[in-house]
């Protein structure tokens, strides 16, 4: 058999942020901070539209689950990020690393085709409004949600064939603070260039047709909002503000890095810190601060909440 096709590296070197401890210890404390605000936000927002019964519609039932995603796509490399912070040697195994990229392509494309159910479902009820409720029941949100899992899994199993099949037989350093594609196949034992250009043309087809099939959707409710009521109007707008808003946060930093990747490392690491940590802390703050209906159900819940210890202290 030839040696050059095994694998002989048992684990990656990860170099993180940046090397000064005093830097590394604030930035344990920061991103620390951020990944509790992002765990529970998006189990606040969950909870609530769970037990709302105002809140059990097509829409909330997608921001649900658009919040178990980036609940689960910040979760996939921060815990490790923040670990990593306070060890000498920040290293990761073979296996914990093609689980690493497997999972970030799984939820990462999911999102971005939930994203696109989500505005299909906004111009449903903006440009449909009388078919609304016969176009998305509960069995269709089902299968447009299980579509977007599919997609996910399928598009990170695919990238996942070729990568666990490339031999790394030398070095090991992965000049970031997760393994991700491009990084990881720069240290394969082969000249890697066209496949790290395959490689990443799979994830930006991707993303780009999302993008492309946002754009479409968000340009006939636009233009349907702009020929309706100014009552409704209002409404439609801020409600599509709140979407496209989180299409561009999530949406950029992909783009930047699997359609035109960029050549300067701290550039690539900040938009992989964007997407992976700050997309998913921004998406609560946006739908609750500027979703009326969310801010009622909060108020209601906390009413209860202080009804029922007050029925209990007595």
């Amino acid at each position: 058999m030839d040696k050059r096709n095994l694998s002989v590296v048992s684990e990656f070197m990860l170099l993180g942020l940046c090397q000064s401890w005093d830097k590394q210890v604030l930035l344990l404390l920061i991103f620390f901070m951020l990944y509790l605000i992002i765990v529970s936000g998006n189990i606040v927002i969950m909870i609530l539209i769970i037990t709302d019964s105002h809140l059990h519609s097509p829409m909330y039932f997608l921001l649900a689950n658009l919040s178990f995603v980036d609940m689960w796509l910040s979760s996939v490399t921060t815990p490790k990020m923040i670990t990593d912070f306070v060890r000498e040697n920040k290293t990761i195994s073979f296996g914990g690393c093609m689980c690493q990229i497997l999972f970030v392509h799984f939820v990462g494309g999911g999102e971005m085709v939930l994203l696109v159910v989500m505005a299909y479902d906004r111009y449903v009820a903006i440009c449909k409004p009388l078919h609304y409720s016969t176009i998305m029941n509960l069995q269709k949100c089902i299968g447009l949600v299980a579509t977007s899992w599919t997609i996910g899994f399928v598009h990170a199993l695919s990238q996942m064939v070729v990568i666990v099949r490339l031999p790394f037989c030398g070095p090991k350093e992965i000049d970031s603070f997760f393994c991700d594609i491009p990084l990881v196949i720069k240290l394969a034992c082969i000249d890697s260039y066209n496949l790290g250009i395959l490689m990443n043309a799979d994830s930006g087809v991707l993303a780009m047709i999302c993008f492309i099939l946002l754009l479409i959707s968000y340009t006939y409710i636009l233009l349907t909002v702009r020929r309706s009521s100014k009552a409704g109007t209002s409404r439609a707008l801020s409600t599509c503000t709140a979407h496209i808003t989180v299409v561009l946060l999530f949406f950029g930093p992909c783009i930047f890095i699997y359609v035109w990747p960029p050549s300067i490392t701290w550039v690539d690491k900040f938009l992989a810190v964007f997407y992976s940590v700050i997309t998913p802390l921004l998406n609560p703050a946006i739908y609750t601060l500027r979703n009326k209906e969310i801010k009622i159900a909060l108020k209601r819940f906390r009413s209860y909440y202080l009804h029922s210890k007050r029925h209990i202290n007595a």
